[in-house]
């Protein structure tokens, strides 16, 4: 039985593809830890396969000021297929403008779906 290394994916999908700005770079990315026909699932709408997903995030980046990055809120755990992580907005080094947490399916080791669930913003 292979085992599957849910926080280099959820860690390395966080950083190389909703981190990448370069679109090309990003693109290579997606490849690496999604399945083809691999689903996006975001509040408002859903793609499905590289090209889609690459495109979303693009989008999502676009509407982003410059020096916001994300990063995780610690690890990513999973297993049987489903892995999860907490992760942060905003800009380098300042106040977080926006949570959440992307829970993934899993299969063969890449991810078959993402379902990026944003937290309600705080008072």
């Amino acid at each position: 039985m292979q085992s599957t290394d849910y926080d280099r994916l959820m860690q390395g999908n966080l950083a190389r593809v909703f981190g990448e700005r370069d679109a090309a770079r990003r693109m290579i990315a997606i490849a690496d830890l999604y399945a083809i026909d691999a689903v996006l699932y975001e509040p408002d709408a859903s793609v499905t396969g590289h090209l889609a997903i690459n495109r979303a995030v693009e989008a999502l980046l676009s509407g982003l000021p410059p020096n916001f990055v994300f990063s995780a809120i610690g690890p990513a755990v999973g297993h049987h297929g489903l892995a999860r992580l907490r992760w942060q907005s905003g800009p380098l080094g300042g106040t977080a403008a926006a949570t959440g947490t992307d829970v993934a399916q899993i299969e063969d080791g890449l991810i078959r779906a993402l379902y990026v669930l944003l937290d309600p913003p705080g008072p």
